[in-house]
């Protein structure tokens, strides 16, 4: 798929399952914003190739948050540019290897939820190249700003231009509803809550969508879903902060996991994953099924044999 301009200067490339974003301000050269699965390092160099020409280099990356599906393919694209990649201080220990990020919760429920099951919760080594944000200040993006934006990931961030009214939000929150397979199948446009099976502490993912909203942006471009334009953005943030789903029932939707610079420090108790535990109990009867009719026949072939004697 081709990039596509959704401000002056930002562009979004969508990839399998999350959107990464080339980010030009006039005058300078251009940073990645995310960089989608492990295995999308050739389609993301080869749109900035036809956006910016040959050769095009990055000045850094940018990760919002370490997720395998925002920075999957980072370590590849950085030892390819030679470039270094940026993230908040607290995704340190998953995009190193000291941890793996808290569980996801197949449990809260939806169509995200269902798909988690079959996602890892370790992510990139990024190695090296890993440098942490500097405090205040966007690298090698002048005119932006970088929040804390945690509850999705301990050190979730996300990025705003004030003069554009652009903000890049990651997975603070999303423009499409994860919940619901139709709207993940049309990618219909509103502005949603963060992944909720990925989301670890939905106290501070409120207070983030609060801080959003308070930046009232225009145009918002997201981790998961289409870019959305027009006083709707704002209108909808603000309708999300009122109106916030926190989940009723699953893993973190009554306690929070507890994270620190070195990674997990608590997680609160699984709940039983019925889904997963009858699929096994039903895949158990199959295969004891089989076995019994594959010995009833061997017992048949025998008796035959004999009665053939």
């Amino acid at each position: 798929m081709q990039a596509t301009e959704i401000a002056p200067g930002v562009w979004r490339l969508p990839t399998s399952i999350s959107n990464v974003y080339f980010v030009r301000p006039p005058g300078t050269r251009w940073v990645l914003i995310d960089t989608g699965p492990e295995g999308h390092a050739k389609s993301i160099y080869q749109a900035a190739e036809e956006l910016f020409g040959k050769n095009a280099t990055p000045e850094a990356i940018l990760l919002t948050h370490g997720h395998f599906d925002h920075a999957g393919s980072s370590r590849d694209l950085a030892e390819f540019w030679g470039v270094p990649v940026f993230a908040h201080s607290l995704e340190r220990p998953y995009l190193t290897g000291a941890s793996s990020y808290p569980p996801a919760d197949p449990t809260v429920g939806g169509a995200m939820a269902f798909l988690s099951r079959f996602f890892p919760s370790a992510t990139t080594n990024v190695g090296p190249h890993l440098h942490d944000l500097p405090a205040g200040e966007v690298p090698e993006l002048p005119g932006w700003s970088w929040y804390h934006t945690p509850g999705h990931a301990p050190g979730h961030v996300s990025f705003f231009n004030r003069t554009l009214s652009v903000l890049i939000s990651g997975d603070a929150v999303a423009s499409v509803d994860t919940d619901s397979w139709i709207a993940m199948t049309t990618q219909a446009r509103k502005i949603s809550r963060p992944p909720a099976p990925f989301t670890i502490d939905w106290t501070e993912a409120r207070r983030s969508v609060d801080l959003l909203a308070r930046l009232a942006p225009f145009t918002i471009g997201c981790g998961h879903g289409a870019p959305m334009s027009g006083v709707e953005v704002a209108q909808q943030l603000t309708e999300l902060v009122r109106d916030f789903p926190c989940p009723q029932q699953g893993r973190y939707a009554r306690h929070a996991a507890r994270t620190d610079e070195r990674g997990i420090v608590s997680l609160p108790p699984a709940p039983p994953d019925l889904l997963m535990r009858n699929a096994m109990l039903a895949a158990g009867g199959l295969a004891a099924g089989s076995a019994l009719g594959w010995l009833a026949m061997r017992s048949e072939r025998q008796r035959a044999r004999t009665a053939g004697r």
